[in-house]
């Protein structure tokens, strides 16, 4: 009976010895696999410093603010933002200060494809990663997060094609561009003439920046409306800039008859004023989702171990059609509040 109890015992030692040696590190208090990645992230990752620069603290700019600032404090990262309140000589200015205080990654949001081109290609060349948000500049970044802004084009044109050509209508389209040199409007304008050139019908009897601001958009529309009482559509390019436009459309009295049509970054402002029927129809592209999007990819920049300028990486964003209510989900709430 001892022996077999010895021998018992024995093979249940030998088991449990067999069990010990395939468990996984961590069981020993040594890092498992997975802890060895995060203990590799946390290497790469933490004490890193990013510096941001947008146009200005908008509520579109706020929510990818608010975003960075949470996700980069939760990695150990340093966060610094400069607002240039939509100058451009600022925003220069900032983004030459920061380059000197050498930054690990540098993301900037450019109100003209010019403006920053040289200083962007300087802080590559001085290994600082560049990160440019939804409006690029003529300089190429390692990385780029926003929209397609020639496919926005194309898109919101193809909806005014449908409603206002071939006979749907007179044709009549009055285009209100935001900054005239910003890559938000050069590139919109493209898209959206590459498919207006496609109908005859499509006359195009407006194309005038309003500097995104939403007084002069309406006073844009005020001339368009006056001069062409037959006009059919208003094509905003950002929403809190159209509101001027539907807002002169309603001052006229062409609700209804008079579709205006807006690129949105998806605030509740802009899917409110579909809901009002100020807005025909916004095609949202979703801040919110952005700003982990553009986390994301400061997050794996800083893991490549790639030479700044050496990859160009796109993060496209997605978009939505508002239509409505039932479309509230393609909206966000202004975070400042």
């Amino acid at each position: 009976m001892r022996s077999k109890l010895t021998k018992g015992l024995a093979l249940g030692m030998a088991l449990a010895a067999a069990v010990i040696a395939a468990a996984p590190a961590g069981a020993e208090g040594k890092p498992n696999i997975r802890e060895k990645w995060r203990m590799g992230f946390d290497e790469k990752i933490k004490g890193k410093k990013v510096a941001w620069v947008p146009v200005w603290m908008g509520v579109l700019e706020s929510e990818w603010t608010a975003v960075m600032k949470d996700q980069f404090a939760r990695y150990g990262i340093e966060f610094a933002m400069r607002d240039p309140n939509f100058n451009n000589d600022v925003a220069l200015q900032a983004v030459t200060a920061l380059i000197n205080e050498k930054p690990d990654v540098l993301i900037v949001q450019n109100n003209s494809t010019t403006a920053l081109a040289s200083e962007l290609k300087r802080a590559m060349e001085q290994g600082i990663y560049v990160v440019q948000v939804n409006m690029a500049s003529n300089t190429v970044g390692d990385a780029y997060v926003g929209v397609d802004w020639v496919d926005i084009g194309r898109q919101i044109a193809t909806e005014i094609v449908h409603d206002c050509g071939g006979g749907q209508g007179s044709g009549k389209v009055a285009m209100i561009q935001g900054e005239a040199t910003a890559a938000g409007s050069v590139d919109q304008l493209k898209g959206a003439m590459e498919v207006f050139s496609t109908d005859p019908s499509i006359k195009v009897v407006m194309s005038q920046p309003a500097s995104w601001d939403a007084n002069k958009a309406n006073q844009l529309a005020t001339t368009a409306i006056q001069q062409n009482p037959d006009l059919c559509a208003v094509y905003g390019f950002w929403g809190p800039m159209t509101a001027g436009a539907a807002q002169a459309v309603k001052n006229a009295g062409m609700e209804g008859k008079i579709r205006v049509y807006a690129s949105s970054d998806g605030q509740r402002g802009d899917c409110n004023l579909v809901e009002q029927g100020l807005f025909s129809r916004a095609l949202s592209y979703r801040a919110d989702i952005q700003g982990q999007a553009i986390v994301n990819a400061v997050l794996g920049l800083l893991q490549s171990g790639d030479a700044p300028g050496s990859k160009n990486l796109f993060y496209f964003s997605n978009q939505y059609w508002v239509n409505g209510p039932q479309d509230a989900k393609f909206c966000y709430d202004d975070p400042t509040k």
